[in-house]
C-alpha cells in the first residue's frame, strides 16, 4: 500500500513539473512574440551575412520593375521597385527608358532610372517604403531612387484605399496598411528563395527595414505592432508617428523626419513616437517647414533628410559603422534643422 502511494506521488509530482515545463514554454514564446512585435533590439557589431557585401563605396546606377502582389485578391497591391544595377549592365543607348546622361547619385540631378534592366550581383538589404493619403510611390522617387542608389532594393506598395487613384478613397483604411505590408514582405521572402527569379535572388530579407511619409510614416511604424515572419533592423517615420494598429514601442533604430511647422500631422505626433521607442532613436527636425516640402531636391532641407536617412540605413542594414559616426554632420544644417538622438552607440 505505502508503495503504491509513492508511485502515485511521484506520478502526480511528474505531471506537475510537466505543466510547469508547459507553462514556461508558453509565457517563452509569448514574450517572444511580444518582442517581435516591437521589433527587435539590433547591435551595430552583429555580424553581416555572408550574402550582403559591405555598403557600396559608390553609388550604383537605378532599375525600377513593378509587380502586383494578389491581383486576383481582394486587396490586390501594385508594387514598385528600385534596386542597384551594375554599371557595366546599365543601358548604354538613349531611349524613352534609357536617358543618355550618366548615373548620379548627386543631391540635385539623382541617379537615372532605367526600367527593368538587370539587378547587380549580390543580395541588397530591403526597405519597404509606404506614401501617404493620395499619393503614390512614384511620386517619393526622388527619395527612394536614391536610396536604391546607395545599395539598397526598395519596395514601395501603391495602397489599395489611400493611394491617389483609388476609387473607394478611405484614411481609416490606414489601418489595414501595416498588414497589407507585412502581407509584401512575406511574397518577397518567397521571392527570396527562388534563385531563379531575377529580382527574388537579389533580396537579403535578413536585413529589413520600414520607412513612410505620412499616413505611410503611421504604417511604417505600425509594422512594429505586427507579428513579423522576419524582424525588422530599422525604421524611418517622415512626418507620422500615429498609431493605427496598437501600441509601437520599437527596440530597433528608429529616424524620425518632421517638420516644426507641419499642420497635417503636428510634430508633437512624431515627438510622442519618439519617447514611446524603446531602441536607439533619432529626431530630425526641419525648422519652419511643414508637411513634406523637405522631400524635394533642391529645397531647404532636401540635401540634410537624404543625407540622414541614407547614412542611417547604412548603418542598421549594413553595419556600416563609418555612416553612423556620419550622421550628426549629415543632418546639420544651420537654421534649418536639429537633430538630436536617444540610446544611440557610441
Amino acid at each position: 500500500m505505502r508503495a503504491l502511494r509513492l508511485v502515485a506521488a511521484l506520478t502526480a509530482t511528474l505531471r506537475l513539473v510537466a505543466a510547469l515545463t508547459a507553462a514556461l514554454r508558453l509565457v517563452a514564446a509569448l514574450t517572444a512574440a511580444l518582442l517581435a512585435g516591437c521589433g527587435p533590439a539590433v547591435a551595430t557589431s552583429d555580424p553581416i551575412p555572408a550574402a550582403v557585401r559591405p555598403a557600396p563605396e559608390r553609388p550604383y546606377p537605378v532599375g525600377m520593375r513593378q509587380f502586383t502582389v494578389d491581383p486576383d485578391g481582394p486587396r490586390p497591391l501594385p508594387v514598385t521597385v528600385w534596386y542597384p544595377v551594375d554599371p557595366a549592365a546599365s543601358p548604354r543607348r538613349p531611349g524613352p527608358d534609357r536617358p543618355a546622361a550618366a548615373p548620379s547619385a548627386g543631391t540635385e540631378i539623382g541617379p537615372n532610372v532605367w526600367a527593368r534592366a538587370p539587378v547587380a550581383a549580390g543580395r541588397f538589404p530591403v526597405v519597404v517604403y509606404s506614401h501617404g493619403l493620395r499619393s503614390l510611390p512614384a511620386l517619393h522617387a526622388p527619395l527612394t531612387s536614391r536610396w536604391a542608389a546607395a545599395g539598397l532594393v526598395v519596395v514601395a506598395p501603391t495602397y489599395p484605399r489611400t493611394n491617389k487613384r483609388a476609387r473607394n478613397f478611405s484614411r481609416d483604411d490606414v489601418r489595414h496598411q501595416p498588414t497589407d505590408a507585412w502581407r509584401l514582405v512575406r511574397h518577397l521572402i518567397r521571392l527570396s528563395t527562388r534563385a531563379d527569379d531575377p529580382l527574388g535572388a537579389h533580396l537579403a530579407m535578413d536585413r529589413l527595414a520600414a520607412a513612410g511619409h505620412s499616413a505611410g510614416g503611421h504604417t511604417a511604424l505600425g509594422m512594429f505592432a505586427s507579428a513579423p515572419p522576419v524582424p525588422l533592423r530599422a525604421g524611418i517615420v517622415i512626418a507620422g508617428g500615429r498609431m493605427v494598429i496598437g501600441p509601437a514601442r520599437p527596440l530597433a533604430p528608429v529616424l524620425f523626419v518632421h517638420g516644426t511647422a507641419d499642420r497635417i500631422v503636428p510634430q508633437s505626433i512624431g515627438r510622442a513616437a519618439y519617447a514611446r521607442c524603446l531602441g536607439p532613436v533619432a529626431f530630425l527636425s526641419l525648422l519652419r517647414q511643414g508637411h513634406g516640402e523637405y522631400l524635394t531636391p533642391g529645397r531647404s532641407g532636401f540635401a540634410q533628410v537624404l543625407a540622414t536617412t541614407t547614412d542611417f540605413l547604412r548603418w542598421t542594414l549594413y553595419g556600416d559603422r563609418a555612416a553612423l559616426r556620419r550622421l550628426p554632420a549629415d543632418a546639420a544644417a544651420p537654421n534649418t534643422t536639429r537633430f538630436t538622438t536617444r540610446s544611440f552607440p557610441a
